[in-house]
This record gives structure tokens, sequence and C-alpha cells, in this order.
């Protein structure tokens, strides 16, 4: 059994397919970009304030299903930019503790809205 989770504190889908969705004990959080769900449009124009706003949004998406973000245990980075990884992993290092989650990285060739990056994650509760 799964079940879609939805909250007003992240951006709508913008295709066919759940923000996140809980299922025997796992969330999975679909890719969050930058996007400021209260104007749908991104945070800034510098990786820090899309990064501050994706682990925001993936906050919050966590939030509407009972999780933290103590609770994942891993997420995927893709950045529009890997000269940016520095910049985005200042940022990324205020929403997590240690034992950190397991991470992937990569560089692609574009991202949704001209984002500069999209993170993914998956929690256990």
């Amino acid at each position: 059994m799964k079940k879609a989770i939805v909250t007003d504190k992240a951006p709508a889908a913008l295709g066919p397919y759940s923000a996140g969705v809980e299922s025997n004990g796992s969330i999975n959080v679909s890719g969050q970009l930058g996007i400021d769900p209260a104007t749908g449009k991104l945070a800034g124009d510098d990786i820090q304030s899309q990064t501050r706003q994706s682990l925001t949004n993936l906050k919050n998406i966590l939030a509407a299903a009972g999780a933290t973000m103590a609770d994942v245990v891993e997420t995927t980075v893709l950045l529009a930019d890997i000269s940016e990884f520095g910049a985005m992993n200042e940022v990324y290092a205020e929403f997590f503790e240690a034992p950190y989650p397991a991470r992937a990285a990569f560089q692609v060739a574009a991202l949704p809205g001209g984002g500069k990056v999209e993170i993914k994650a998956v929690a256990r509760v």
C-alpha cells in the first residue's frame, strides 16, 4: 500500500507524480528544485538560495508525513554545474547531522525551469 504525501508548504508537482510517497515505513521524496511554494519561482539566482529552498521543501514534505531530516537515509543531488558542489555542500550541511545520509551527486545537462540544483531523498520511519 502506498500513500501520496501532500503539503502546501512545498511546490505542487510539475507533472504526473507525487511530491512524496509513503510505503511500508519508507518515505520517498521526489526531486525538489529550489522553488518557493509561495511564489512558484526559484528562490534566487545562486546555488545557495536554491539549495536552501530545495532542502526546505524536502523537509516540509517529510514533516507532512510525520518524519524529519534525521530520518533521511539517502539523498541524490543533481547539479547543473558540478563546480558549485562546494557551495551547495555548505548549505546541505546546515540541514543534516551525523550520522549523515548516504549521498550521490551528479552534474546534469539541465534542470527544469533553469534550476541549479534538485535534491531527492529516501527516509525510513
